[in-house]
C-alpha cells in the first residue's frame, strides 16, 4: 500500500499562504536545495492529491510551464477533490466530489508508488482524523505573516513522532513527522 505524504511549506506562524491567497514568501527560500528536494520527491510519486483551492492554483499555473517539474506536473495522475468542480481540462487529472475517506483510501491502496498532498489545508483537515496521512513533510519559512491561512485546522489531538530534520542554507527547515503510535 502506498503512502500518504503531505508536503508544504509553512511560515513560522503557521500559514501557507498569506491573505489574498499571497505565496509570494516562497521566492524568499527557493534555491536550488529546495528545487533538489522538490524533484527528488516528485520523482517518488505516484500520484497528486488537491483540494480545489490548490487545484485550481496549479491547474493556472502548470499546463503552460515548461521544464522536468513542469513536464512531470503535467504528465502525473492527479486526484482532484472537490464539492463544486466536475471536470478538468488538466491532462490525467480525475475529479471526486464525494467519499473522500473511501476515495483515499482506495487510491492509497492501488497507487503503484507513494502519494503527495500539496497545499491543500482544507483536505488535510478531512484526512488527518482518520489517519490517512503517514507522513508530515513541513518546509518552515523563517518568516511571520501574521495572518493567512493556517496549515491546520482546529481539530482532535494527534501525537507526531519526528523522523527526520534539516536546514537548508536559506534559513528553511524540513521538518519529517509520521504519526505516532497510540496506546
Amino acid at each position: 500500500m502506498a503512502k500518504l505524504i503531505m508536503w508544504n511549506l509553512m511560515t513560522l506562524d503557521g500559514f501557507v499562504e498569506g491573505p489574498n491567497r499571497d505565496i509570494s514568501w516562497h521566492e524568499d527560500v527557493w534555491g536550488e536545495e529546495l528545487d533538489r528536494l522538490s524533484t527528488e520527491q516528485l520523482n517518488a510519486a505516484g500520484g497528486l492529491l488537491f483540494g480545489r483551492v490548490t487545484y485550481e492554483l496549479m491547474a493556472g499555473h502548470w499546463p503552460n510551464a515548461t521544464g522536468a517539474v513542469a513536464d512531470f506536473m503535467n504528465a502525473a495522475p492527479k486526484y482532484v477533490f472537490s464539492r463544486t468542480l466536475k471536470q478538468s481540462g488538466w491532462n490525467n487529472t480525475r475529479m471526486f466530489s464525494a467519499d473522500v475517506v473511501e476515495t483515499v483510501t482506495q487510491l492509497k491502496r492501488d497507487a503503484p508508488k507513494d502519494l503527495f498532498l500539496f497545499g491543500s489545508a482544507d483536505l488535510a483537515s478531512h484526512l488527518i482524523p482518520h489517519g490517512l496521512i503517514d507522513e508530515f513533510r513541513i518546509a518552515v519559512n523563517p518568516i511571520l505573516l501574521g495572518g493567512g491561512t493556517p496549515l491546520f485546522k482546529p481539530g482532535e489531538r494527534t501525537k507526531l513522532k519526528l523522523l527526520d530534520s534539516r536546514a537548508l542554507s536559506t534559513g528553511i527547515v524540513i521538518l519529517r513527522y509520521a504519526p505516532a503510535a497510540t496506546k
